[in-house]
């Protein structure tokens, strides 16, 4: 491979990455949103009232885990060498290097670390890890093991039986990620005390969403093939 191709699957390589990681920020952040909805149920309404209901964030979050299947897909088919190990190894040692400073280098637990509005420094730092872990072994997961690659050719068998509805799905959820980045986008343009932590979600829901509407337009949930 010469070096402008080598150059050229780094970089969608990096785009797999960075599409990966985006859904799992819109998962996470989305997560903790729903999380504090109904735990404060019906005190908070948020981002009234430009959102109807806290409830919708499910439809946003549903459009991040649709993604995900594809925007790994885009790193898989590609080939580049590897550095001593596979990717997954790596992402294996992040997520337990990040575990360790988390457990013993910030105020909060592992299990609460998306779950608790702390806006610090440290704690941002290790979801920004621990997110980019998971991505890494999620972009080379089917090299984890035999078992886990026919795991995965089973999951994607039984997706080529409901691709149609997937299709459709990833649509109608991504219009929902558009609605809930806008009506976030708002509520902070009135009330610019959580501009900074809102910014992100804003930014990660309205990529979830491009990212739906571009893979509904190349057709990818219809194009889906069993595995051979």
């Amino acid at each position: 491979m010469d070096m402008a191709g080598t150059v050229k699957t780094l970089l969608k390589k990096i785009f797999s990455l960075a599409l990966i990681f985006n859904a799992l920020i819109s998962i996470t952040t989305v997560a903790g949103i729903i999380y504090g909805y109904y735990r404060a149920y019906p005190y908070w309404q948020p981002y009234a009232p430009f959102l109807l209901s806290g409830s919708l964030f499910w439809f946003a979050l549903a459009a991040a885990l649709i993604n995900i299947f594809h925007s790994a897909a885009i790193g898989r088919v590609l080939h580049i060498s590897r550095f001593l190990f596979h990717h997954y190894v790596y992402g294996i040692f992040v997520i337990v290097i990040t575990s360790v400073y988390v457990m013993l280098f910030t105020p909060v637990s592992l299990h609460g670390l998306f779950f608790v509005d702390d806006s610090s420094v440290a704690v941002n730092a290790g979801r920004v890890f621990l997110l980019g872990g998971i991505a890494l072994l999620l972009d080379d997961l089917p090299d984890v093991s035999r078992r886990m690659e026919a795991n995965l050719n089973w999951l994607k068998t039984k997706a080529c039986r409901i691709k149609k509805v997937l299709h459709i799905s990833q649509f109608i959820t991504g219009i929902f990620a558009f609605y809930c980045s806008l009506s976030m986008l708002l509520s902070t343009l009135q009330n610019s005390a959580r501009a900074l932590p809102n910014s992100f979600v804003i930014v990660s829901l309205f990529i979830t969403s491009i990212t739906s509407f571009a893979l509904v337009k190349r057709r990818s949930w219809l194009n889906l093939t069993p595995p051979s």
